[in-house]
């Protein structure tokens, strides 16, 4: 895999607070990890990205991103739901701990979140380590 875009702890509030088994969750991400993975390229050059570390890159996308994705890895509606909620979670956990979590809630009225995990590869697209965009 190519990193894990979502923390444990956020794994594990999210699969609380949605109707998906806990065991489920994890999982589920992987998935959608590859599939995002695959297009990391493409995001860069599309859509905002809004943070980047050694663990992960976040952008912010369209509204209904998320179902376009769910439907391609044949996902119900609330795996779906449970997925885009953990990678929501954890962009207001990096806009916590960066002081943009005013900034990113606002954000996310309009887009939904992608968070792809980097296993330490250079996310920052040659900037130096811990270095992150301007956000939105």
């Amino acid at each position: 895999m190519s990193g894990e875009p979502i923390e444990g702890q956020i794994l594990v509030l999210t699969a609380a607070k949605a109707s998906v088994a806990p065991t489920r969750l994890p999982d589920l991400v992987d998935r959608a990890q590859r599939r995002l993975a695959a297009d990391r390229e493409r995001y860069r050059r599309e859509y905002e990205r809004v943070h980047a570390d050694d663990l992960r890159e976040a952008f912010l996308v369209e509204w209904g991103h998320w179902e376009a994705v769910g439907e391609e890895l044949d996902m119900t509606d609330r795996e779906r739901s449970a997925v885009r909620r953990a990678h929501e979670e954890q962009l207001l956990r990096i806009g916590r701990r960066t002081d943009r979590e005013e900034t990113f809630e606002t954000a996310l009225e309009i887009r939904e979140p992608v968070c792809i995990g980097t296993n330490g590869a250079d996310a920052n697209g040659g900037e130096p380590n811990g270095a992150t965009d301007d956000g939105p």
